[in-house]
């Protein structure tokens, strides 16, 4: 039956690749705070207890997994914090389920037998894993690893070398399957590489805060519903502010009175919290 399309709430996956040092977990823990409280984020460590290091942060959650990193025991941890109830499942690292130890890599190596063969019996495993990732009814955010190398560069004459990252490392065309994909450079700036949201297809790198969340939770709960609508709907400045940031510059022209009207309506109620407003 032919319908009419209609884009419902969304869970958002998200990726952030980048070197190692580049801040992936401090950056994936940055924007799940835009999104979540707290206490409905939990990260699934595979990188030796790295997640416990941000615990001044606030009181989110840590689900360790250890070796061997299987598909199997990934979709295991994402579904008991589906079961807890958590709002946003920070993997970190996804990697591991690839090219770490007890990965998927390293058992095809160690399978006996035709090489080609044995991939038919892996490639599903790994299949049901990225399965497990999209249909999780929470936002998830997964870091990968890349490749890393060096490149010389020119600073004050002096030719020093400096790390940069390069593939990803997981299976090819991974990156298909999450809505958004932030590379993360090693100065922990995010520029998006993929956004089917449209969000940050314009924004020059920047380094990831709860606003790059607040803006993803607002494009994820919006819907098909109209800009007069979400206009309406806001209950803050803030929240006000990041949906008018987010349009177009002729959708900020046409809807700027009604932003207008919606700050003043709001401002007696927050402005003795020094919030931002709107302006001509």
């Amino acid at each position: 039956m032919i319908r009419k399309a209609q884009r419902q709430k969304a869970k958002i996956k998200l990726a952030l690749q980048g070197s190692s040092g580049s801040g992936k977990t401090y950056s994936a823990l940055q924007i799940a705070n835009g999104m979540a409280e707290w206490n409905k984020i939990c990260v699934i460590d595979t990188e030796n207890n790295s997640a416990d290091l941000y615990s001044h942060l606030g009181p989110y959650n840590v689900l360790t997994l250890s070796k061997p990193f299987t598909p199997e025991k990934y979709i295991e941890a994402i579904s008991e914090c589906e079961k807890l109830e958590m709002e946003v499942i920070i993997i970190d690292s996804l990697s591991h389920e690839w090219d770490g130890d007890g990965g998927i890599l390293e058992t095809h190596s160690n399978m006996p037998g035709n090489s080609f063969t044995n991939w038919s019996k892996l490639t599903p495993r790994h299949n049901a894993c990225v399965q497990r990732i999209l249909n999780v009814n929470a936002h998830v955010i997964a870091t990968l690893r890349t490749k890393q190398d060096y490149v010389l560069t020119d600073k004050n004459g002096k030719m020093v070398p400096e790390k940069v990252g390069l593939k990803s490392i997981t299976r090819d065309g991974m990156d298909y399957e999450f809505t958004i994909v932030f590379e993360i450079d090693i100065t922990h700036k995010c520029a998006a590489s993929k956004d089917r949201t449209g969000i940050f297809v314009q924004d020059f790198p920047f380094q990831a805060s709860k606003i790059t969340g607040q803006r993803i939770l607002n494009w994820c709960e919006s819907g098909d519903k109209t800009i007069a609508q979400q206009i309406e709907e806001c209950t803050d400045v803030q929240s006000l502010k990041i949906l008018y940031y987010d349009l177009s510059l002729s959708e900020k022209s046409m809807y700027h009175k009604d932003f207008l009207a919606r700050q003043i309506e709001l401002k007696p109620k927050f402005e003795s919290n020094g919030a931002s407003h709107i302006h001509q």
